[in-house]
């Protein structure tokens, strides 16, 4: 009897527990809406609630997230479209709880053995990202409350606050909620939306500048889950030399003959109809984007398809304009979108991509609006166009030729393709380059007509020949390589980010913002174009209307005019040769850049430091008042040191240690050290420290303003060269080199400062305070140089 009765007991409460979850199913989508689609989900737009239904498991699919609405801040770097990192994640059941687990893709077995594919799994940790208590049950069937997951900060917003010095943030659950009725559904994505408010402490001078209360920052971030594609896609090979982005992963099947370390290329998959057509790569234009940009857009997002046609792929790459009745969060569209921010920054190419195996699910092109008027700004201080219909027209002709080119650069990162500084030297050979605007004097009248380049580069042909031609299985790996040696022989150069961002840089072609084959003949030819333009200066750059004194903001983007050629030329300083050579491929042996064009290099940068060349023209000192009522100045703005005032010698000062840093670069000096230890006549780090005190402490003394710019310049050398002497980053050896130039230079103070001790005598006490050990870099608080890069634009 004891016993009917307990399964008489346990009878009633499995038929309990089944109605109540009976009944939780139907009350859920009594007072819900079912949205079908990827992974259907049930909303409540009252209650602002979100079921998702899962009804799978262990079966893999795509996360990522993203931004809808920005903070508008290029400097914090949060913008309206942004993408976040593509996480390969499944469901899994234990219990009555569901989690949501991402999968470690960087390290994995590449085989059909399931054993050995199991043993690596088990190897390495997986990250458990949520877990879901189920609200209710149906067959398969199982309802997960989705508002604590969303709700989370899942986009990394507090940390990216933190690490660009904005404050500590976190998330207010008071204050944020899902936001359903941007929840969407499509055959291959799922899309969610919530309100997040961050409430923080010592907001930073960025966040101040945008958000209207700087305490408590609110942004929608956006959670997508996307399916995986099917299994049709053939990964394709990584070479150094290719231009791709690489996706880098460990195959722990790989034989032990061979590199566990495997590396693809991300890229679209082209795919063909039954009849054996191409079915095009397709972008869309925000139609958002106002005219004539718009136009500008579309002609540089096309230019693509001059590359696609030219590897044999015609008609594989088109470019429109999104439909009214499409969704630009339907992944099944590449779009490109026009974002605004409150200053001026940087434009992004960004891609969906199947972590496992580098496919492009779907291209994003965020493109920053403030960018054209920038390079208006640009072509205004060149030219004088303010009141001029003519060269109003020419400017805004090279401000949309800037915009095609940008455009056309950030479609093509969305192709998998990278950045390459190199192709500037190879007359203007990609989009991937950054490109300063080409400006021409022609009977000594500036000419903007050839500022940037019209339609895809050579490079970029090669480029996509090697992503995208198609080839026999057994043909592949051979037609690749060739395919880079082809690109080779045909002299075309491959530098990216890692060898050409760095000041230190060693590459002498590889360049951000230049042109020219030769960076320090191209310096001396932008100086010249600098040095007219100045001359020129004047009523004519100033619209009618404006105050006067907003003619300081558009003087620096002119004065400033040479700064990244500088960048170019002090790259041959120390500079060396090289490729990324494989073995089996072209090669190129490791080189020094030679002395004679290291010291015609040296030539040109030191004629930068000149006060000839600082010295700002007369007439535009008496140009230029103090800010206007009303008018403020701002970050793009250059320091003063007299106050409200135009400041001639603040502005020397900032172009002097621009190139003194460079000169002065601890990885240049030790290359410099080493270059003469294997080639005494090389030029060495003793040439070029007494070339650089002769052209600065030991030149010609001035009189007036400009012996009051020389005096600031002979601090900064100085200064410098003491800042270099101390820098722990720098090698024993090139320390202990500039500690014996400091000894010499100590000597020579000593005489010059009794001979003229307004110039020489503090520059002795800092030498004096250096041999004490007492000697602090900021011993005057440095100025800083307003910003430049990305210049032409927006960031």
């Amino acid at each position: 009897m004891r016993r009917f009765i307990q399964s008489i007991v346990i009878a009633l409460v499995c038929i309990a527990s089944v109605s109540v979850n009976a009944a939780s199913w139907s009350e859920i989508r009594n007072q819900s809406k079912r949205v079908n689609g990827f992974i259907p989900y049930q909303v409540s737009n009252s209650q602002g609630k979100i079921w998702l239904e899962v009804d799978e498991f262990e079966k893999p699919f795509i996360m990522y997230t993203g931004l809808p609405y920005g903070i508008g801040s290029n400097d914090i770097g949060l913008d309206r479209g942004q993408l976040g990192e593509s996480r390969l994640v499944q469901f899994e059941k234990y219990g009555d709880k569901i989690f949501l687990k991402q999968l470690n893709t960087r390290y994995r077995a590449d085989t059909d053995n399931q054993a050995e594919r199991s043993s690596v799994e088990q190897a390495f940790a997986s990250s458990v990202l949520y877990g879901f208590k189920v609200e209710a049950r149906s067959g398969k069937r199982h309802l997960i409350d989705m508002t604590g997951f969303l709700t989370k900060d899942l986009h990394g917003i507090s940390q990216r606050l933190q690490a660009t010095k904005q404050g500590s943030y976190s998330v207010d659950a008071s204050r944020s909620a899902l936001v359903t009725a941007s929840s969407k559904n499509f055959p291959k994505n799922t899309v969610f939306q919530s309100i997040l408010t961050f409430k923080g402490s010592n907001p930073g001078q960025f966040v101040r500048q945008v958000v209207p209360s700087p305490s408590e920052i609110t942004v929608q971030q956006q959670v997508q889950f996307v399916a995986l594609p099917d299994d049709g896609y053939k990964p394709r090979k990584f070479h150094p030399k290719s231009g791709y982005f690489d996706l880098t992963y460990a195959d722990y099947a790989s034989p032990i003959t061979e590199n566990i370390n495997k590396k693809l290329i991300y890229r679209h998959r082209l795919t063909r109809d039954e009849e054996g057509n191409i079915e095009p790569i397709v972008y869309y234009l925000d139609p958002g984007a106002p005219e004539p940009i718009k136009t500008a857009l579309l002609e540089g997002a096309k230019w693509w398809g001059q590359a696609f046609d030219a590897v044999g792929l015609e008609g594989a790459y088109e470019v429109k304009v999104l439909p009214e009745d499409a969704d630009p969060l339907d992944v099944r569209y590449n779009v490109i979108q026009w974002v605004h921010r409150a200053t001026r920054g940087w434009s992004y190419g960004l891609a969906l991509a199947d972590p496992r195996t580098g496919e492009i699910i779907k291209g994003h092109v965020t493109l920053g609006s403030l960018r054209v008027r920038q390079d208006l700004l640009i072509a205004n201080a060149l030219t004088g166009a303010a009141t001029n219909d003519e060269k109003q027209q020419k400017a805004l002709d090279m401000a949309l030729a800037r915009i095609r080119q940008l455009s056309a650069h950030e479609v093509g990162h969305t192709l998998g393709i990278a950045h390459n500084f190199a192709a500037s030297v190879n007359n203007r050979a990609s989009v991937m380059d950054y490109p300063h605007p080409y400006v021409t004097l022609n009977n000594g009248k500036i000419s903007l007509e050839n500022a940037y380049a019209e339609g895809i580069g050579r490079w970029d042909i090669e480029a996509v020949r090697y992503g995208y031609a198609e080839f026999e299985a057994e043909e592949e790996d051979k037609a690749l390589r060739d395919i880079v040696r082809d690109t080779s022989a045909k002299g075309l150069q491959f530098i990216s980010d890692a060898d050409a961002r760095p000041q230190g840089g060693s590459h002498p072609a590889a360049h951000l913002w230049d042109n020219g084959a030769d960076a320090a003949q191209e310096l001396s030819r932008v100086l010249q174009v600098r040095q007219q333009a100045l001359q020129n200066f004047g009523h004519a750059n100033l619209k009618d209307g404006q105050p006067y004194s907003e003619l300081a903001e558009t003087l620096v983007p002119l004065y400033l005019f040479h700064r990244y050629q500088v960048e170019g030329a002090v790259k041959l300083i120390g500079g060396v040769n090289f490729e990324y050579s494989v073995k089996g491929d072209s090669y190129r042996p490791v080189s020094a850049v030679s002395k004679e064009q290291q010291k015609a290099a040296l030539e040109m940068l030191l004629s930068t430091l000149q006060v000839e060349q600082l010295k700002l023209p007369e007439h535009i000192l008496k140009l230029i008042p103090p800010k206007a009522y009303g008018y403020y100045k701002n970050r793009e703005s250059f320091p003063s040191q007299v106050g409200s005032s135009l400041d001639p010698v603040a502005m020397a000062d900032v172009a002097a240690q621009h190139t003194l840093k460079l000169l002065l670069n601890p990885d240049r000096m030790a290359r410099l050290l080493q270059q003469k230890a294997q080639d005494p006549e090389q030029v060495g780090l003793e040439n070029m420290l007494n070339e650089l005190l002769v052209a600065t402490l030991r030149s010609t003394e001035k009189k007036g303003l400009e012996a009051l710019i020389q005096q600031r310049v002979d601090y900064l050398t100085v200064k410098h060269i003491l800042i270099a002497a101390s820098n722990p980053q720098a090698s024993p050896e090139v320390r202990a080199h500039m500690h014996s130039e400091i000894g010499k230079l100590e000597g020579w103070l000593v005489t010059q400062a009794k001979r003229n001790p307004l110039r020489y005598l503090w520059l002795k006490s800092l030498v004096d305070k250096y041999q004490a050990g007492e000697f602090k870099v900021d011993y005057v608080k440095p100025l800083q140089i307003p910003p430049g890069s990305p210049i032409g634009m927006s960031l």
